[in-house]
């Protein structure tokens, strides 16, 4: 896999994932709405909510697979300039990538109230 293909790769599970938040946005605006029968609401959005965990497996295996073959991938590419690689990462905008302190966490620290964007 180059590094091509694996930005490829990222970004299509990038559009998975925006995939699964939209069958959960449909679910919830089934809930909201008044067009079913509670009953009928319940049945539909109960069926977006579990086709959206299922992508979410499936964006859950994507991902542990990558970060495998990013392992595997480093161990054959020998990079001579690892503060240049250091920069790539400050670059970047997103701070649980950038800083590395914050990598993993800011998944798992409570943000106060849920907020649909």
């Amino acid at each position: 896999m180059t590094m091509q293909r694996f930005a490829t790769e990222l970004e299509e599970t990038a559009r998975q994932t925006s995939e699964m938040v939209e069958a959960i946005v449909e679910a919830l605006g089934v809930l909201n709405g008044e067009a079913m029968t509670c009953s009928m609401a319940r049945r539909a959005a109960t069926e977006r909510i579990v086709r959206a965990l299922q992508s979410q497996d499936r964006i859950e295996q994507r991902l542990r697979n990558m970060g495998e073959a990013a392992r595997r991938l480093a161990t054959h590419v020998a990079v001579s300039d690892t503060r240049a690689c250091e920069d790539v990462w400050a670059s970047l905008t997103l701070d649980e990538l950038r800083l590395r302190e914050l990598s993993g966490v800011a998944g798992r620290v409570d943000h106060g109230e849920v907020e649909l964007f």
